[in-house]
């Protein structure tokens, strides 16, 4: 199954429920971390790597901190708001190469709607949401990327 944009959505697939935990900003990694738990089960936690900007986005958002300016997940979330869009999901579904990659799962006045998209604009749309939104992972990425 696939919608209009061509999305795949795999049917198939088993889902974990993961939670954000923090943003690392370390001096001796290249790029800071968000770390990731599976919230049943093994508990096991993995990482993804983003850059310094969105990380930084991505703490504010996380301490609930305003930015003196609106960024460009802002603009998106007050659109989607007044188009009466809603995050169902978001789903990590890949990683090849050292590449995580995301689905966006939004329900909209016409129906639902799945993007290809980078899990820290995901994971930053999700922050701004006024509800729980779930984080999942593909079970078998999830084998691949975990730490237990």
């Amino acid at each position: 199954m696939s919608d209009v944009n061509g999305v795949p959505l795999d049917t198939e697939a088993v889902f974990r429920v993961i939670t954000l935990v923090d943003i690392s900003f370390h001096l001796t990694d290249a790029t800071p971390h968000l770390r990731f738990v599976e919230t049943e089960g093994e508990h096991r936690t993995f990482n993804i790597s983003v850059s310094v900007h969105d990380a930084q986005q991505l703490a504010a958002a996380l301490a609930g901190q305003p930015r003196p300016r609106p960024q460009s997940v802002d603009i998106l979330h007050l659109i989607m708001s007044e188009l009466r869009c809603h995050v169902i999901a978001v789903r990590l579904v890949r990683f090849e190469h050292g590449v995580f990659f995301a689905e966006l799962d939004i329900m909209t006045p016409n129906g639902r709607r799945v993007f290809d998209c980078r899990p820290s604009d995901a994971v930053a749309l999700v922050l701004r949401q006024p509800t729980d939104v779930p984080m999942l992972i593909d079970a078998d990425v999830l084998d691949r990327v975990s730490r237990n």
